[in-house]
């Protein structure tokens, strides 16, 4: 069965004591409001936490909302709600079917464009999940055109060229998760499918959080 990337959005009062727990799984958690300790570290809004330990998520004063990816067997279910106070939802999931062969990195990273700024058509090493923080932007694959807007998220395989505009009268940014092949630690997952686009000069911009080799069903 093929591993499965799920993407869920907690909401955590401020209430004296409330916090979540969570079982060992490869994870990278975005704070999108708010504040929250996570694993003993605080975090403000636009930071991020990634690991595969055993951990917990406390809220901040003014509570918190977190973006929370997990890489699991196609068979585990949801990790929903647990906690008093304390909301959980699934935004989105896919089952891996393009994950790379070999050994895996988790990549938890944000790309920002300028107002009109757009990603020419290209593929990537590997598949993942993205979640738009603000803006907007228009996603052409599959000779389909999709636009989302904050909170929205939405899938990309990999393999599958996809083009990407950003909105024309403000700055836009999401973040993303993305299981890539090991080898490319540090290195960009990026391909263009046109050779007079490799040249061009790019709108987009990037924020490394986590860049994380992840053990998973016997890969070290």
């Amino acid at each position: 069965m093929h591993p499965v990337l799920r993407l869920y959005e907690d909401v955590l009062s401020s209430a004296e004591n409330v916090e979540f727990r969570l079982a060992p799984l490869p994870r990278f958690i975005y704070v999108a409001h708010g504040t929250a300790t996570i694993d003993g570290k605080t975090l403000i809004e636009g930071e991020a936490w990634q690991g595969d330990g055993a951990t917990t998520v406390k809220p901040g004063p003014a509570g918190v909302t977190c973006w929370r990816w997990e890489l699991a067997r196609g068979d585990r279910g949801s990790t929903l709600a647990c906690a008093p106070g304390m909301t959980t939802r699934e935004k989105m999931s896919a089952y891996l079917e393009t994950a790379p062969k070999g050994d895996w990195l988790m990549r938890g990273d944000s790309v920002a464009f300028p107002p009109g700024g757009c990603a020419f058509l290209h593929s990537h090493q590997g598949p993942g999940i993205r979640c738009l923080v603000e803006g907007g932007i228009r996603i052409d694959t599959h000779g389909r055109s999709t636009s989302y807007g904050p909170g929205s998220a939405w899938y990309e395989s990999g393999p599958d060229a996809v083009f990407a505009q950003a909105a024309l009268d403000k700055p836009s940014r999401f973040v993303r998760v993305m299981i890539l092949p090991r080898e490319l630690l540090g290195k960009s997952s990026i391909s263009y499918v046109n050779e007079e686009d490799k040249a061009k000069p790019k709108t987009q911009s990037y924020k490394i959080f986590a860049d994380a080799p992840v053990a998973f069903d016997g890969k070290k």
